[in-house]
């Protein structure tokens, strides 16, 4: 079974504030593997952890 995070699960993740969250899921920057169920906001945990490496592989590389 999936395992997904709030908006704010994912700003305390980062250690970052939920609005700053917000503002990347507006932007277009930031983790994009977000679902919405109604008016809540849930972020796929696998794919954050994906998009981590993705980003540290970019960051990273020689």
């Amino acid at each position: 079974m999936k395992r997904y995070l709030t908006t704010a699960e994912v700003a305390e993740r980062y250690r970052t504030s939920p609005a700053t969250v917000r503002y990347w899921r507006y932007a277009g920057t930031g983790p994009q593997c977000f679902i919405r169920r109604g008016r809540h906001v849930l972020y796929d945990a696998a794919a954050l952890d994906k998009y981590d490496a993705e980003e540290m592989g970019a960051r990273c590389a020689a």
